[in-house]
């Protein structure tokens, strides 16, 4: 490509960061480039010390994300065949929440030589668990004092969020709570360091960390959680907040060596994966519900006016795009329980078959799965192997397998997998609608839209055509789309959606035939739904409860 303005996004992911150099006039992806990191999760033990790590515990390492500054956007800039200083800004995204305890001038307390074999001083994932506990208590304490921003969380915060995380880290390692100045997003660190400049965007404050109506919980709240807690807000993530698509600041010398990029380009505010795909796969208007479908899927639409929908993750003004009320719920596991089974289940037959045929052992089993009947495997399935993020708000729940016999297989199991994950979104869009928000239209972005067999059984499950986005990097695609209404390119990103954005419509259309016969299995699903998740049986908790969760405090 000659002459022509070109934007980068940073995408990064759960296991590896993506970086794509989009075309400004018209959202071409010219190039692209994926750097995986080289500490993927950190679930069983520390690298510095190899000390095992308590269940449900998930870090991460920020050292990958700064390599994938220095290997990912230079691979891309290759790969696209452009000069850097066609670049005019660069912008990304980030799982969420995914907090990591800093310095005052953001260097991440698992630098430090004396905190760097002490597991709370390291990002905390966004699928870390481990603070169930403390989950528990910000919502109690929060029901008795009736604070007013517990409903616009479905009445739940979850222990994926800051708010958990921080209180953990007090509780159990009170020296690192201390030593930390900040608690910050990598959404935020990240631009922090593109740009020199610390920010906060409206995106994770809002869905992850509590603010609503121009503030966040008030320091008697905090106090009444504990008294150490009391300057959560004022000292470790208080601050000005940016609005997406704002110009976060210039890219730094150092930024720039990373990259190979030119100094002092636009570095557009953070942002989180799934409301980032919003815009690119043009799903921002009011009733349009995008699912983004990975190792996990989060639901995002926009709605004009203000409701309270039972277990969202949260509503925010301007939370997906200025001006209307962003909406977010999700599912904790859906890509990653077709892995888990895959890789833990199967037998070697299957791996055998796969090879013999020159596939991957997923598209073997979909294959295999999409061949049958509805109901023919005669099981259902809850997608809880990783706990339910909406609607019960639940992470101690767990997957559970109803109707199997010796004559099971394993493509029946992976089916009903596939069915209980999409059981799951029409759980979430019937308690959208329940609330007040009809759902109009049912967009797809993320990894998954690419198994046309999971496609075909969500249009079905749902009732719904599935429209897709017309692009393979729809989180990357977006953050680029900021960059350019940061870089000044585009008034704002409405303008950009019209430019850059990309959708597929109607491309699966539901069986109405397939449909009816889902509606019998949905209403058993239901049952176990409500059986397990809404207290009519305690197993799963017991279940858990009976392994170790906690970290020894001192």
């Amino acid at each position: 490509m000659a002459g022509g303005a070109c934007v980068i996004g940073v995408d990064y992911g759960t296991l590896s960061g993506r970086a794509v150099v989009v075309a400004v006039q018209d959202g071409a992806e010219l190039g692209s480039a994926v750097h995986e990191y080289a500490h993927a999760v950190i679930e069983r033990e520390l690298p510095a010390s190899g000390a095992r790590l308590p269940p449900q515990w998930a870090l991460q390492d920020p050292e990958d994300y700064i390599d994938v500054l220095r290997e990912a956007v230079p691979a891309a800039i290759a790969a696209a065949g452009i000069e850097p200083d066609q670049v005019i800004g660069i912008g990304t995204d980030f799982t969420a929440s995914t907090p990591l305890p800093v310095l005052a001038d953001g260097t991440p307390l698992c630098r430090l030589d004396d905190l760097r074999e002490r597991p709370h001083a390291y990002v905390k994932l966004w699928k870390h668990h481990a603070a169930g506990a403390q989950a528990e208590r910000i919502n109690a304490v929060a029901r008795e004092r009736g604070e007013p921003w517990l409903p616009r969380y479905g009445g739940m915060i979850s222990s994926e969020w800051e708010f958990a995380k921080g209180l953990q880290i007090l509780e159990e390692d009170p020296e690192v709570y201390e030593r930390m100045d900040r608690f910050v997003e990598a959404a935020d660190w990240i631009v922090w360091q593109l740009s020199g400049r610390e920010t906060r965007n409206t995106c994770t404050a809002g869905y992850k960390g509590i603010f609503q109506d121009g503030d966040y919980p008030s320091e008697d709240y905090l106090r009444a959680l504990d008294e150490g807690f009391g300057n959560f807000v004022s000292e470790k993530i208080g601050g000005p907040l940016d609005p997406l698509g704002a110009r976060a600041g210039d890219l730094t010398a150092q930024a720039a060596q990373w990259t190979g990029l030119p100094e002092g380009i636009a570095v557009a505010v953070g942002n989180v994966d799934a409301h980032v795909t919003a815009p690119a796969a043009r799903a921002i208007q009011a009733g349009q519900m995008l699912a983004v479908m990975g190792t996990s899927t989060c639901h995002i639409m926009n709605g004009e006016e203000l409701a309270e929908v039972p277990g969202m993750c949260g509503v925010v003004q301007g939370g997906v795009t200025p001006g209307v009320w962003g909406y977010e719920a999700g599912q904790s596991g859906v890509g990653d329980i077709f892995a888990w089974f895959a890789d833990n289940a199967v037998p070697p037959r299957y791996h055998d078959e796969a090879r013999a045929k020159g596939i991957d052992l997923h598209d073997h089993l979909s294959e295999l799965a999409g061949e049958q009947e509805v109901g023919q495997h005669g099981l259902i399935a809850l997608d809880w192997n990783n706990g339910n993020r909406s609607v019960l708000v639940d992470h101690e729940l767990s997957g559970l397998i109803v109707g199997l016999t010796l004559s099971t297989r394993a493509e029946d199991v992976y089916r009903a997998l596939i069915e209980a994950t999409a059981f799951g979104t029409r759980k979430i869009i019937e308690t959208f609608e329940a609330s007040g928000l009809p759902v109009r239209e049912l967009v797809v972005a993320g990894g998954l839209l690419k198994n046309p067999v999971i496609m075909q059984i969500y249009a079905d499950v749902t009732r719904r055509p599935l429209h897709l986005i017309g692009s393979d990097q729809g989180p990357a695609l977006g953050s680029a789309m900021h960059a350019a209404v940061a870089a000044g390119a585009y008034p704002d990103i409405y303008a950009a959606v019209d430019a850059m954005g990309k959708l597929r419509r109607d491309v699966y259309a539901p069986d109405e035939a397939r449909a009816d016969a889902y509606d019998a299995l949905y209403e058993h699903y239901s049952t176990l739904h409500d059986h397990f998740g809404r207290g009519g049986d305690d197993v799963m908790h017991a279940l858990r409860h009976i392994r170790p969760r906690e970290v020894a405090r001192g």
